[in-house]
């Protein structure tokens, strides 16, 4: 992933951290004549050699299961909800637009689960989000016939041997400007271009405490 410097993620802790709260991926690995693509809950976890790696599943009936042992080399794109176009008739001087936003990428290799790594995976998976549950369901005690669906999944682990993260938070534009960016996205009283604002400004704080 191409990162100026400007907005290059490197704190391990917070790039987990990323990871962990925008969970929903996309993993992308070779297919026949294309790349093939599958938009999946993908959990960082740590393995039995104490490694933190990256697990999750697709349907065995997903055309991208059978290319999942034939080549190791897989991507996997952490995408935030929290992105916005950036006008730059909001600069005191001439430039182009842009658009701000924050992503991680995960570059290394899969390997298919067994059976009992398979069912922990997608244990671990539904216990994690049905502890908000007021009523949360837990996979050991499903009806064996919901149990058997599991029969129709391809758990694997993936190894994060390249991790790159990128924040683009306006964080190269001087602090006038930047606080006209600030003012315009709150101004338009859309939600999420206030918490755009809100979160570009704890960023830029972070960056000045570590400076």
């Amino acid at each position: 992933m191409y990162i100026p410097n400007h907005f290059r993620v490197t704190d391990q802790s917070i790039i987990e951290k990323f990871i962990s709260l925008n969970g929903f991926a996309t993993i992308v690995t070779q297919g026949g004549e294309y790349p093939m693509a599958t938009h999946i809950p993908v959990e960082l976890e740590t393995n039995e050699k104490g490694e933190r790696v990256l697990w999750g599943h697709i349907s065995r009936a997903n055309p991208q299961s059978q290319y999942l042992d034939k080549n190791g080399a897989v991507l996997v794109v952490f995408l935030s909800d929290l992105d916005r176009y950036i006008s730059s008739s909001w600069y005191n001087y001439q430039d182009a637009p842009t658009w701000n936003y924050m992503s991680v990428q995960v570059c290394g290799k899969l390997q298919v689960m067994d059976q009992q790594k398979t069912w922990e995976s997608v244990r671990r998976l539904t216990s994690r989000y049905e502890s908000a549950s007021e009523h949360p369901i837990s996979l050991d005690s499903l009806p064996k016939e919901v149990q058997a669906q599991m029969s129709g999944l391809i758990a694997f682990e993936i190894s994060m041997d390249q991790v790159d993260a990128a924040f683009k938070m306006s964080q190269n534009r001087d602090d006038a400007n930047f606080e006209n960016i600030l003012v315009n996205l709150r101004k338009s009283g859309d939600r999420k271009s206030i918490e755009m604002a809100d979160m570009m400004e704890k960023i830029r704080a972070a960056n000045k405490v570590t400076r």
